[in-house]
C-alpha cells in the first residue's frame, strides 16, 4: 500500500524529494531611485524599503550581488515639477534617471537592470498614456514609449520593462530599438498587467496615483484569464523576450497558463500590496512573517515563474543564505 507519508519521515528524505527549490537566481529586486544624494526614505506602508538616492542605491545593489541577487528593477521617484502632460523628461538624456540607470551599468556591469518604461511617473496625469478628453489614447502615446525606450537602452541596461498595457507597444518598442543599434536590448513586457487593488503602496511610494479615474480600460479585468494568453500571444509575435504577470499570489494560474503556452521566460511580480499585507500580519504577531514570505515566494515558482520581482528579495537572499 502507498503511503505518501514514508517520503516526509525526515529532513533528508523531505529535500531530497522536494519537486521546487527557490534560490537567489529566482529574485529580481525593485527599487525606487530619487534624486539626490544621501537621501533615503521609508514609505509608511512598505515597511524595510527605502527610496533611495543614486549614491545610495549603488551600496544597496553591491551588497545584494553579495548575497547572490543579480537582477534588478529601477523605478524613478519623479518630483512634481518634473511632470507634464506628455511626459517629457522621461527621454531626456540629463534627467537623473538615465544618468543613474548609466552609472550603475558602469559600476556594477555583471548586474541585470531593468528600467521602468511607462508615461506614470512622469504624467501631470498620473496616466500611462497620453490624455484627451478623459480618454487615454494608445496609438499616439506609442511615440513616447518609443524614445523613452530608446534612451533607457543608450545608458546600457540589459532589458526594457514596458509597465503602461498600451496595445503594440512591445513591436513598437522592438522597431525602434533594431533600427537604432540595440538589437541585443531585451524587452521584458508586463503582458498580463490586472487593474489590482494591491498596487497601492506602490503608488504611494512613487507618488504616481491616477489623478481622476481609474486605469481599467488598459489594464487587465482580474475576472479575465483567457484574455491574458491573448496579450501574451501578442507580445510573444511582437518580440518580447520575457513575458510578466502582475500582480503574483491572486494570478497564480495565469503564470501557469503562460508558462504551458510560451517557450519564453515567464516573470512574476510579487507586488507592493503582497508584501505589505505579510509585512502588517507579521508585525501584529498574526503570522510568522519570515515563513510566510518564504512560502509565498515557494507558491509563485512551483507556479511557473521563472523570475519573480519582489521586495523580499534581500531578506528571503539572506534567508536562504544562512539555511
Amino acid at each position: 500500500m502507498r503511503r505518501p507519508r514514508r517520503n516526509r519521515a525526515s529532513a533528508a528524505i523531505r529535500d531530497l524529494a522536494e519537486e521546487t527549490t527557490l534560490t537567489t537566481n529566482d529574485f529580481i529586486f525593485p527599487l525606487f531611485l530619487i534624486e539626490g544624494i544621501h537621501r533615503k526614505s521609508e514609505p509608511a506602508s512598505m515597511p524595510g524599503i527605502f527610496r533611495l538616492s543614486e549614491d545610495l542605491i549603488l551600496k544597496e545593489i553591491e551588497a545584494c550581488l553579495k548575497l547572490g541577487i543579480k537582477g534588478f528593477a529601477i523605478f524613478p521617484v519623479v518630483a512634481a515639477a518634473y511632470k507634464d502632460k506628455y511626459a517629457s523628461e522621461s527621454y531626456d538624456p540629463e534627467f537623473f534617471y538615465l544618468k543613474s540607470l548609466k552609472r550603475i551599468k558602469k559600476e556594477f556591469p555583471e548586474a541585470l537592470v531593468i528600467t521602468d518604461t511607462a508615461m506614470d511617473p512622469y504624467s501631470s496625469d498620473g496616466h500611462d498614456g497620453i490624455v484627451e478628453g478623459g480618454k487615454i489614447l494608445n496609438d499616439e502615446t506609442l511615440n513616447i514609449l518609443g524614445q523613452m525606450a530608446l534612451a533607457q537602452a543608450g545608458t546600457g541596461v540589459d532589458m526594457i520593462g514596458p509597465s503602461d498595457m498600451m496595445d503594440f507597444r512591445v513591436g513598437y518598442i522592438r522597431n525602434i530599438l533594431d533600427e537604432n543599434g540595440f538589437s541585443d536590448t531585451g524587452i521584458m513586457s508586463y503582458t498580463a498587467k490586472y487593474a489590482s487593488a494591491f498596487y497601492g503602496p506602490f503608488r504611494e511610494a512613487l507618488d504616481s496615483i491616477p489623478k481622476f479615474g481609474d486605469k481599467k480600460t488598459y489594464q487587465m479585468n482580474p475576472a479575465n484569464s483567457d484574455e491574458a494568453m491573448l496579450e501574451a500571444e501578442l507580445d510573444f509575435n511582437e518580440g518580447a523576450d520575457v513575458l510578466m504577470v502582475k500582480p503574483a499570489l491572486a494570478y497564480l494560474d495565469i503564470i501557469q497558463r503562460l508558462k504551458g503556452a510560451f517557450n519564453i521566460p515567464v516573470a512574476a511580480y510579487n507586488v507592493s500590496g503582497e508584501y505589505s499585507m505579510i509585512k502588517a500580519a507579521g508585525e501584529k504577531g498574526w503570522l510568522d512573517s519570515e515563513k510566510t514570505m518564504m512560502e509565498s515566494l515557494l507558491s509563485i515558482k512551483r507556479s511557473g515563474a521563472d523570475m519573480i520581482f519582489t521586495y523580499f528579495a534581500k531578506e528571503a537572499a539572506q534567508l536562504l543564505k544562512n539555511q
